[in-house]
């Protein structure tokens, strides 16, 4: 059985840091593509960053362009999410999800296997 586990969480002052990690058990990512996405209250959840595991690729939207760095370990199996310079805006539940055909989409429908997501809180 396949389990995506965020942690890294947390509540942290606008222009903080923050790191989120996924680790995955009962897969390797070794052609996956991971992604994270994020949900903030009342909003749908959209993508913010992916990451090709073979390759090293990654994508972002432009709002976090500059602030957040996508990174894996192979050695871990694991994906971070290193949040700088975060604002409110960034604020909500962030969830990684995993894509098997590696194609590092950023729709929501490419990617199988999902955590159960951690939550971002950003205070003004």
């Amino acid at each position: 059985q396949v389990q995506l586990v965020e942690s890294g969480g947390g509540l942290v002052q606008a222009g903080g840091s923050l790191r989120l990690s996924c680790a995955a058990s009962g897969r390797t990512f070794s052609r996956d593509a991971v992604g994270w996405f994020r949900q903030a209250p009342g909003k749908e959840r959209e993508f913010v960053a992916a990451i090709k595991w073979n390759t090293g690729s990654t994508d972002y939207i432009d709002s976090v362009k500059g602030r957040f760095t996508i990174s894996r370990d192979n050695a871990k199996n694991t994906v971070y999410l290193q949040m700088s310079s975060l604002k409110v805006e960034d604020m909500g539940v962030y969830y990684c999800a995993a894509d098997p055909g590696g194609i590092r989409s950023r729709s929501q429908g490419a990617y199988r296997y999902w955590g159960q997501g951690t939550q971002v809180t950003v205070s003004s």
